[in-house]
């Protein structure tokens, strides 16, 4: 059984980027623990990252045709995109919203997600530590046992 971790604009720049708001983790690092604890679950991951929201459509797309759930970190789309929202309902795929930062203690426009209503759970402020509790929110999710 495979999930998929999808990674959204700026997110390739983990480690760099403002590494007091979003930490020294690069996002491979992020992958690599990811990885790890969805083989605990017995699960395998399908890793995508991308700057566009085509893109990232595409990437839903294909993992409803591969996968069995998504973890996504729309990043800055969170709160703009209809289109991941709609490729992500249309994935019918069980969906964990992942946010490195609190997104609540940041600029008030970080405050409203259009993707949490089509979202099983949503994991906000927590660090790359959010990314593996989402591996094992979707675990319990897709009654996998450890």
């Amino acid at each position: 059984m495979q999930i998929a971790l999808i990674n959204g604009p700026n997110l390739n720049l983990l480690g760099k980027r403002r590494p007091d708001v979003y930490g020294s983790n690069s996002l491979d690092d992020i992958v690599n623990s990811v990885a790890r604890r969805a083989n605990d679950w017995k699960l395998t991951v399908w890793s995508y990252q991308s700057n566009g929201e085509g893109e990232l459509v595409s990437a839903i797309q294909e993992a409803a045709k591969n996968c069995s759930g998504i973890i996504i970190n729309p990043a800055a789309y969170s709160h703009t995109s209809i289109a991941i929202r709609d490729a992500l309902e249309a994935s019918e795929l069980p969906a964990i919203e992942v946010h490195i930062s609190n997104v609540f203690a940041r600029e008030p426009f970080r405050h409203h997600s259009v993707i949490s209503a089509v979202a099983r759970g949503v994991i906000v402020g927590l660090g790359a530590k959010g990314y593996v509790l989402a591996v094992d929110a979707l675990g319990h999710i897709l009654g996998r046992t450890q």
